[in-house]
């Protein structure tokens, strides 16, 4: 693709989002809205500082409120820090929200009612707004009013039960899962919503719960239990459906083997120098290895453990049998693959360049645009207040 045919803008120049949201989904979903060429201003209150996320870890400047994981979710937005309790604050929303196209929220159910800004409110005065409310357990049901963190839905959604080895504890996921994919679909919603919005001149709230969103993807554990009555047991690496399909431990560390079909556990036996249990009823066939995993795993760990990691790669791959390594943070970000991918962008904070993950979205026309990085709280204000129309179409 030439650089001729990429436009200079991204697929949603021209949409204007009024981000009320903080920590981690609804800015997931702003910064995902603002790679694709969205304008966002984001609004902080200044006397708590700004999204609490510009405490959680340590600076990337002396003097700066920008960590590592406010940079996460935050570039390509504006900040304006505005007290949207005092009646001079919620007028400025309200002229913001008259422009906006989108308005992102994630407060307690009902906590935005007592400024005037809840969607009922606005709705009469910006009727193509689309409105978009995230919360831990949603606008309903008993435990509307009870305050939602990533590691709450994953516990009280179910995934933290499915996860970790079978004689350990619950385990939650290494990052806020929970969060991110709670922001991805918000902002699937959001993009619905504003295609309507479109064709009928007519918005809407778009209304989500972490909760929600983490059973959502339960996926096919989930839609198990419904169907079978029968709770799922944690695995550790190991796949419920699947055999064999995890990591093992290698002579100089661990290997990834994803064994899909009867052909490749028969590829494998090969290289082991097993190949006398491709005819043992106990393996030849996906569910006969499901039914004897414990025996299965008492032949594989033990072959596997002779040979190194890299052997194991190249002899696997070379038979067309899906394997891999479990790589550190410091060989991912190293590797030839990310970098043909341009996962790592370079953007300039705080006088200084600072590596944030890129946009894994890639268009043939419209690509995503790094335009301006996470920004020091009320960075952006003067320009904001200062304008009439304080939006910009890029």
């Amino acid at each position: 693709m030439a650089a001729s045919d990429l436009l200079p803008h991204g697929a949603l120049k021209g949409v204007k989002v009024l981000d009320l949201s903080r920590i981690l989904a609804g800015p997931t979903a702003t910064q995902l809205l603002g790679d694709l060429g969205a304008d966002v201003i984001k609004v902080e209150n200044p006397g708590s500082g700004g999204d609490d996320t510009r405490q959680w870890g340590k600076s990337v400047a002396e003097g700066a409120d920008i960590t590592p994981y406010f940079m996460s979710a935050n570039r390509n937005k504006r900040s304006l820090a505005l007290d949207i309790s005092t009646p001079e604050g919620q007028a400025v929303i309200r002229r913001l929200a008259a422009e906006a196209d989108v308005l992102i929220e994630n407060f307690k159910p009902g906590g935005l009612a007592r400024y005037g800004l809840d969607y009922a409110t606005l709705r009469t005065d910006c009727p193509r707004l689309v409105y978009a409310s995230i919360s831990g357990y949603g606008q309903t049901g008993p435990n509307r009013e009870k305050p939602g963190y990533d590691l709450m839905a994953q516990g009280f959604g179910g995934i933290m039960s499915l996860t970790g080895e079978p004689e350990g504890a619950p385990m939650k996921v290494g990052v806020g899962i929970a969060d991110v994919m709670c922001g991805m679909y918000a902002c699937v919603g959001i993009l619905a919503a504003l295609r309507h919005r479109d064709l009928t001149g007519e918005g809407q709230q778009v209304e989500l719960a972490l909760v929600d969103a983490q059973i959502a993807w339960l996926i096919n554990e989930g839609v198990s239990y419904l169907n079978t009555g029968q709770e799922p047991i944690r695995r550790g690496n190991e796949h419920p459906s699947i055999m064999p399909y995890g990591t093992y431990r290698t002579s100089d560390g661990h290997v990834i083997l994803a064994v899909g079909n009867d052909s490749q556990f028969r590829r494998v036996l090969s290289f082991l120098a097993l190949e006398g249990l491709a005819q043992d009823s106990r393996f030849a066939t996906n569910p006969a290895r499901l039914e004897n995993r414990a025996e299965l795993n008492a032949i594989l760990i033990p072959a596997l453990g002779r040979h190194t990691t890299e052997d194991v790669i190249a002899a696997l791959e070379a038979v067309k049998v899906p394997v891999g390594p479990v790589k550190t943070l410091a060989k991912v970000f190293d590797s030839e693959q990310v970098s043909a991918r341009k996962m790592v962008i370079e953007m300039e904070s705080c006088g200084k360049n600072v590596r944030l993950l890129g946009n894994p979205l890639k268009f043939s026309r419209t690509p995503v645009t790094y335009r301006k990085s996470p920004p020091i709280c009320g960075a952006d204000s003067d320009e904001i207040l200062a304008t009439e129309h304080p939006f910009k179409d890029h």
